[in-house]
């Protein structure tokens, strides 16, 4: 094949791509699209580069994206780092003191600005803030309670500095988006006593999605969705699939979050909230830009 034979090839194949994305553009025009960020993709140098491209092009083609991100695996570098014992319960890590000082430090300092860098240098202008900024995250304490399997008496966990969104205030977002930037959360709060508190990424943004009434939230995950008694991808759930999947079994251990946070995005007026493959390179745009999507939707 001739060099000019080769060039028609590759140039016919970008116009069909543009081609058969154009509807999904169109349909996402202006819309906003919340993405939590975390897992594999943030670890692996060529995935947080795709992402930050990734990102920065929703914005390009009249989008609006809000970036919500995680930093689990950071925060358990710096406590080894500290010599700070970290305890999980239920799947929350306990956080003293000592410890909510260093998750905000990571979350809010060294990760949002990793990931604002990432989509900066992809050419967009992205602003990292946390959710004590502009008091966007109002938070209170998170309780749970569990079951001794023996007396079958319930009890109280105690997990410190733990929150969850009690209010969102939307404003933040809305005067740097009316600004052409795009906001980079770090999921920490402020409790109304001044209290900061550690939350969890997927919750922290569900309420934002919910808040935002986002057109589309997607969270990035390490495996590839949601998966069938059989391990098969099941590209679209209903509320109520979830919770027959939630009863039957079907949808077990740490999914099973995944998809009440899901579940409460959809819930609060989200059109649409699609667990996916972080690992997968371009995972948002084959989401948003492709018939099916490659996850697992999430509609009410």
């Amino acid at each position: 094949m001739s060099f000019a034979s080769e060039r028609y090839r590759l140039a016919a194949e970008q116009a069909s791509t543009v081609a058969r994305a154009l509807p999904y553009l169109r349909r996402y025009a202006g819309a906003t699209i919340v993405v939590k960020y975390g897992g594999h993709a943030m670890g692996d140098d060529v995935l947080a580069a795709s992402f930050g491209r990734d990102i920065a092009a929703l914005k390009q083609v009249g989008i609006n994206p809000v970036v919500v991100h995680g930093g689990g695996p950071q925060i358990n570098t710096m406590l080894k780092r500290l010599a700070i014992q970290s305890t999980f319960v239920e799947g929350l890590r306990v956080t003293d003191e000592a410890m909510v000082e260093v998750v905000e430090m990571v979350l809010a300092g060294s990760v949002n600005k990793q990931v604002t860098s990432l989509i900066t240098r992809a050419g967009a202008l992205a602003v990292g803030i946390c959710g004590k900024d502009g008091g966007l995250i109002r938070a209170r304490k998170l309780t749970r309670m569990i079951r001794d399997p023996d007396s079958n008496i319930e009890r109280a966990l105690d997990l410190g500095f733990v929150g969850e969104p009690a209010q969102i205030d939307i404003r933040v977002i809305h005067a740097l988006t009316g600004a052409g930037l795009i906001p980079v959360i770090a999921p920490v709060g402020i409790g109304d006593d001044g209290q900061t508190y550690n939350i969890n990424a997927d919750t922290a943004a569900s309420a934002i999605a919910a808040a935002l009434q986002a057109h589309r939230l997607l969270m990035l995950t390490d495996v590839p969705g949601v998966l069938d008694a059989n391990k098969e991808l099941m590209p679209e759930l209903t509320v109520a699939q979830v919770e027959a999947g939630i009863a039957s079994g079907v949808i077990t251990g740490g999914m099973i979050p995944k998809v009440e946070n899901c579940v409460a995005a959809v819930r609060g007026g989200v059109k649409g909230a699609t667990i996916l493959d972080g690992r997968v390179e371009h995972a948002c745009l084959l989401e948003l830009f492709t018939e099916g999507g490659v996850g697992t939707m999430i509609l009410g």
